[in-house]
């Protein structure tokens, strides 16, 4: 079983840039995939971004791609967000996921409690 921490959120201004963490606990965290999700006011949770255990292959919704970059250090058990060019509609509730079982297309069995990113207009 893995417990995951986000970090990172905050406010800014569209075209900002912001860096979401996700620490893990437990020594293995290195045989999760790891993925981003969020979910803005009234809407529906959905994916962001996932990576696999080895950081090998990563995967971007397509409201994301080219502006948002997921990463990994094993050694920190941590994964990352590097969000740029940040917009309004990227305002959400930014949740991490992992799973031990699936791929990075889920479905993810761990959940963080998620941390807050808003971009002002």
């Amino acid at each position: 079983q893995v417990q995951l921490l986000e970090s990172g959120g905050g406010l800014v201004q569209a075209g900002a840039s912001l860096r979401l963490s996700c620490a893990a606990s437990g020594r293995t965290f290195r045989h999760y995939n790891m993925g981003w999700f969020r979910q803005a006011p009234g809407k529906e949770r959905e994916f962001v971004a996932g990576i696999t255990w080895s950081g090998g292959s990563t995967n971007y919704a397509d409201s994301v791609r080219g502006r948002f970059t997921i990463s990994r250090d094993n050694a920190k058990n941590t994964v990352y967000l590097q969000m740029n060019s940040l917009k309004p509609e990227d305002t959400a509730v930014y949740y991490c996921a992992a799973t031990y079982t699936y791929g990075i297309d889920g479905p993810y069995e761990y959940w963080g409690q998620g941390t807050q990113v808003t971009v002002s207009s």
